[in-house]
């Protein structure tokens, strides 16, 4: 459970770029909508307080008279949970804004906040420059494409998945529901990433079998080979591929098998992402990618709660869903 360290109110003023604020601003009335009369909330850490976490507070602060600043410390790891003083805030604000290191996507508190209506984005180690070029794109086509291919994906019984690395994996994801990152988060309830641009489900716990080969990006781990993850009924059972994949075996052994649980099947949309950042905020967002995730997914229709989800980005997939091909040598068909 990460600590909180300090509270910043909206008479508190960084230093900020005018440009920079004028960039957040605009994000907050598209992306979020926020409104004069709502409250935002801005949860970061120390790491990006007085700068990621900094644009939205004052950005924020151009619109509302309602922002505030929670500053976190102590997170070591994805799908942590904070504290209950931090979760209460989530529940009462009208937008929240998850600016920190580690991924609070996948956490309980996430989850309940916008069960009680927040609007939420997460931001996970997103810096300033990854912020300015990827959030400057055409939205209106991340979600025309997202939307299209959450609909397959709810269609479909199953996926298969093959890469020229050596991908070559099944899932069965029968009667799980496609959800579209679109960058419009504006509903009560909503929650995405910024920067946005996918479609994922949770494929069905103990269906996946085969291998898949990270070779993009892999979350908080950078590359030095690609990592070869072996599955057996939903579960990574041997992790090959050189000092990556010795950190990756190191972190699923601390926190315990149910991390190593196939959680995510995803799938970029957005033109403006590399799929080789060292973020892998941004590289599972890169169209035409594929993406699966180690861990928790009871917070978008899986079964699995645990507090690790991590994500390893594959180049040049070829996705095909039922007997319809999506996606061939990582450009889109449909």
């Amino acid at each position: 459970m990460s600590t909180l360290v300090n509270v910043h109110g909206s008479k508190v003023s960084f230093k900020i770029k005018p440009k920079n604020i004028e960039f957040g601003r605009r994000a907050l009335i598209l992306n979020m909508a926020l409104k004069p009369t709502e409250s935002l909330l801005i949860i970061t850490d120390r790491l990006m307080e007085k700068a990621e976490g900094a644009l939205w507070f004052e950005a924020g602060k151009t619109i509302s008279s309602k922002v505030n600043m929670m500053v976190l410390a102590d997170m070591t790891q994805n799908a942590q949970e904070p504290s209950v003083e931090i979760l209460e805030a989530m529940m009462k604000a009208d937008v929240v804004m998850m600016q920190t290191r580690y991924s609070l996507s996948h956490t309980q508190a996430r989850f309940k906040a916008c069960a009680s209506g927040a609007r939420i984005a997460s931001l996970p180690n997103a810096d300033l420059p990854l912020l300015l070029r990827t959030l400057d794109t055409d939205y209106s086509e991340i979600k025309s494409l997202s939307t299209k291919i959450a609909n397959l994906l709810t269609k479909a019984t199953s996926a298969k998945i093959t890469s020229p690395n050596g991908t070559r994996l099944t899932l069965s994801i029968e009667s799980r529901l496609g959800d579209p990152d679109t960058g419009f988060i504006i509903e009560k309830g909503n929650f995405g990433n910024l920067p946005a641009g996918e479609a994922y489900l949770a494929p069905v716990e103990g269906s996946t079998n085969g291998v898949y080969v990270v070779d993009g990006s892999f979350a908080g781990i950078p590359l030095d080979k690609p990592i070869q993850i072996e599955v057996r009924n939903g579960i990574a059972a041997n992790i090959i591929g050189g000092k990556s994949a010795q950190t990756l075996v190191k972190q699923l052994d601390a926190v315990g098998v149910k991390s190593r649980n196939i959680a995510e099947l995803g799938i970029g949309t957005n033109r403006k992402a590399n799929p080789k950042a060292e973020k892998l905020l941004e590289a599972e967002k890169a169209y035409g990618t594929v993406h699966i995730a180690l861990g928790a997914n009871a917070t978008f229709g899986g079964t699995v709660a645990v507090p690790f989800h991590s994500d390893g980005v594959i180049l040049s997939p070829t996705l095909i869903l039922d007997d319809v091909v999506i996606i061939k040598d990582g450009e889109f068909t449909i």
